[in-house]
């Protein structure tokens, strides 16, 4: 019982990033301007960021400046930029001259001295300092990380989902709007090496025992995916032959780890093997792929994905599923990773959407157990992560407020998607979908509606009331039943309007369709040995 307890406690710990939004019952001011697409957001696009600051590890401080490109949509004067406290933002320039701040909270509005015109590219450079947030239990409570080595050495790193990237760096804090690529330049203590998202182009040596890295992003990005890891880092690589051709995948980890690291990251090249096969090409060619290790579990920073789960399998040493299945592999490395196509690749455009991240990211890990051993083994483990299921709250959350859904998010969301398979009935148009929306929707911000839009054309079928019940309800729908001399009763109950999914069930030995709606409806058996395909996330109850 005790170790039943402690796996539950270590799951709601992972989905605990999902949970910190939920008791918010009122919304303010300053859930709208994070939340929503401002006047003062929606009239400029983002291209590029340069952000270019000091980590000072000895102080817990940073200090420099975010290069903003912008590219005017509509003519307008006031342009919102986010920034938590206790940062600060000291002075914002364009063309060299000092642009009026207000601040509102976390927002900052800057009234430009230059007239917006239309499809003009212009730029502003904003400098902040200040001592960041510190993590009080990263990555879930996230921002900074202050920590040490074994060695005494510092080991910092940032981790800001659901807290937002605005933590610690001043952008554009919402989901909707990515930019198209950035530089990453980073001062921090000589002797230490920090790494970032995409490809090192070069480190600078300073004067004054500091060095500089520059790493470039060359695709759109996220902002709580940009990170920063600093740490006394050993490496090694190797060249994988994926979908779009050579791919490089880098290791970054503690010297002391790695001889450990060589042996235990072989979870990754097979990772991305199954990935590229149910998914599609990696997103991030151009980008490289690396593991960083981190003093936290880990995150999904793009191409700069972080780990942290102590070189075990599992999810520290444990099976989410109780099933054995899911200590075939590391939780961290193949969640994480999963996170480059739904999350990083394919992102929620507003965070009541981050189902999409997460429901999606945890199927994949029964994904690539259905790779290497095969369905059984998946539908054992997918179905086994439904013990974590809560039925709290929807895993659709609030528009328009910064405010995620259900942590069942996770496994509900993977249970959901695991049904939707065997209603499609077709394993091959099955991967095709999972393909094409990552195709389909490549290196873009979406929502609910366009996933739902998307999978319901490709399957001919209407799945408004599917994705209804379980994305937007909290009941599980129950198949209600009953024998009568050799006729088997049967209806739903707990279910949203139009709910007339079918299932496949066993009576003696032998598969069959039967078809429920919220009416009572009555089939002739042969015989009482009668039960529900497990692969369905319904309920059955005997009357």
């Amino acid at each position: 019982m005790k170790q039943q307890l402690l796996l539950i406690f270590l799951f709601f710990c992972l989905t605990s990033n999902a949970q910190l939004l939920q008791e918010k019952t009122q919304f303010t001011r300053q859930d709208t301007l994070r939340g929503s697409i401002t006047p003062e957001r929606e009239w400029w696009d983002l291209t590029y960021y340069h952000l270019d600051i000091e980590v000072k590890p000895d102080e817990k401080f940073i200090s420099g400046k975010n290069t903003i490109q912008y590219k005017v949509l509509e003519p307008n004067q006031i342009l919102q930029i986010d920034l938590q406290k206790p940062m600060q933002i000291t002075k914002v320039l364009q063309n060299e001259k000092l642009c009026n701040v207000e601040r509102d909270g976390n927002a900052f509005f800057i009234t430009l001295n230059n007239e917006q015109k239309e499809g003009a590219i212009n730029t502003i450079e904003v400098y902040y300092e200040g001592y960041p947030r510190e993590a009080k239990r990263a990555p879930w409570d996230g921002g900074f990380s202050w920590k040490k080595d074994d060695n005494g050495k510092h080991f910092v790193a940032t981790s800001c989902q659901g807290l937002g990237a605005s933590v610690w760096w001043p952008n554009k804090d919402h989901g909707y709007d990515e930019v198209d690529s950035m530089l990453i330049s980073v001062t921090y203590p000589k002797g230490l090496k920090n790494i970032s998202n995409g490809r090192l182009r070069n480190i600078t040596l300073n004067n004054n025992d500091t060095e500089t890295s520059h790493w470039f992003v060359n695709n759109p990005i996220n902002n709580y995916g940009v990170n920063v890891n600093i740490g006394d880092y050993a490496s090694f690589s190797e060249t994988y032959e994926g979908e779009n051709g050579d791919l490089d995948m880098y290791y970054w980890v503690l010297k002391d780890n790695l001889d450990i690291a060589k042996e235990h990251f072989k979870d990754a090249p097979k990772m991305m093997k199954a990935f590229e096969y149910w998914f599609g090409p990696y997103p991030f060619y151009e980008d490289s792929f690396k593991l960083v290790e981190v003093p936290y579990l880990g995150m999904e920073h793009q191409s700069s994905v972080t780990y942290g789960n102590q070189y075990k399998k599992g999810y520290l040493g444990r099976d989410l599923s109780r099933t054995g299945w899911g200590l075939k592999f590391d939780f961290i490395i193949i969640h994480e990773a999963g996170h480059e196509w739904f999350a990083n690749n394919i992102t929620n455009r507003d965070v009541a959407d981050m189902w999409l991240h997460e429901g999606f990211t945890a199927y994949s890990e029964n994904l690539f157990l259905d790779y290497y051993y095969g369905k059984e083994a998946s539908a054992d483990y997918v179905i086994g992560t439904r013990v974590n299921i809560q039925n709290d709250r929807p895993l659709i959350g609030t528009y328009n407020v910064n405010r995620e859904g259900s942590s069942d998010m996770y496994y509900k969301g993977a249970n959901m998607l695991h049904t939707l398979r065997q209603l499609i009935e077709d394993d091959e148009l099955w991967r095709e979908i999972l393909r094409g929306l990552n195709s389909e929707f490549y290196h873009q911000t979406v929502t609910t509606k366009q996933i739902e839009d998307y999978i319901s054309e490709k399957t001919k079928k209407d799945l408004t009331a599917f994705f209804n019940q379980y994305l937007r309800d909290t009941r599980i729908p129950t198949l209600e039943y009953k024998f009568k001399n050799s006729e088997l009763k049967f209806r739903y109950v707990d279910i949203v309007e139009d709910f007339d999914m079918p299932i496949e069930i066993e009576i003696g030995g032998k598969s069959e369709w039967i078809f429920p709606t919220s009416e009572w409806k009555t089939k002739t058996i042969g015989s009482l040995d009668f039960k529900v395909d497990r692969d369905y996330y319904i309920y059955t109850k005997k009357i």
